[in-house]
């Protein structure tokens, strides 16, 4: 039974937010909520795709195993995240493994309800259609990010998305281990601390799973301006 909480979290996310009331709650009612614990496999890659996921508290990450046995991270979603949407409506296989970054609850929406009620609501089709465009503009930043901005640029940016700020000092919570973090951007865990050591020119200091930022505004400089400045500053 999904609690009230859980179905705000839901109908704040972008799948369900655009979706008449009268539909997504049919959706909510034809779904049911799974506990996973931190590292626990969500789904791997090849399985038929059954139901399309949606987060409601904590993290979870889609991940891809390269042939030499590297894991390439393709995404990392908190609370309101969706995934699977266009698999599942295709009747495909995930093309990526799913895992728990941390104890996680997700809300899992049965694909064979969710494509009939497309087939009566065409409508919702938007919703899908909105969701799959995020998730594309979401690689595309990724891939924007490795190819125009350095390392520490990378952490500087992934850091002030996380700041409950937008102006002067704050301490930012790493939500997940410092491997995964540098997984999703892209980089080495050497790489990443050579990045974060980077940063303390511009006043962030990192502990443990903290990041103190000196000046919001200084850091989003930072992570705007050209790389190769980026480089002399950062030195």
């Amino acid at each position: 039974m999904i609690s009230q909480e859980q179905e705000n979290v839901a109908r704040g996310s972008l799948l369900l937010r655009t979706m008449p009331e009268a539909i997504a709650r049919e959706l909510l009612q034809a779904s049911s909520t799974r506990s996973f614990e931190r590292g626990q496999t969500i789904f791997m890659q090849g399985e038929p795709a059954r139901c399309i996921h949606v987060v409601l508290d904590g993290w979870m990450k889609l991940f891809r195993i390269a042939p030499n046995g590297n894991e390439a991270v393709v995404h990392v979603g908190a609370a309101g995240s969706s995934f699977g949407e266009a698999v599942a409506i295709r009747d495909q296989d995930y093309p990526v493994s799913g895992e728990a970054v941390t104890d996680c609850t997700l809300l899992q929406i049965p694909a064979r309800a969710f494509t009939s009620l497309m087939m009566n609501r065409p409508e919702i089709c938007i919703s899908v259609m909105a969701a799959a465009f995020q998730h594309l503009h979401d690689l595309i930043g990724q891939l924007e990010q490795m190819k125009a901005k350095t390392g520490a640029q990378r952490v500087a940016e992934f850091l002030l998305k996380l700041a409950p700020c937008d102006q002067g000092s704050c301490v930012v919570t790493l939500p997940y281990d410092k491997i995964l973090i540098a997984g999703r951007l892209g980089m080495k865990p050497e790489s990443l601390s050579r990045a974060f050591s980077k940063l303390r020119s511009v006043g962030v200091r990192i502990t443990k799973n903290h990041a103190a930022i000196d000046d919001i505004e200084r850091l989003q400089y930072y992570s705007d301006e050209d790389p190769a400045m980026a480089w002399n500053k950062a030195l």
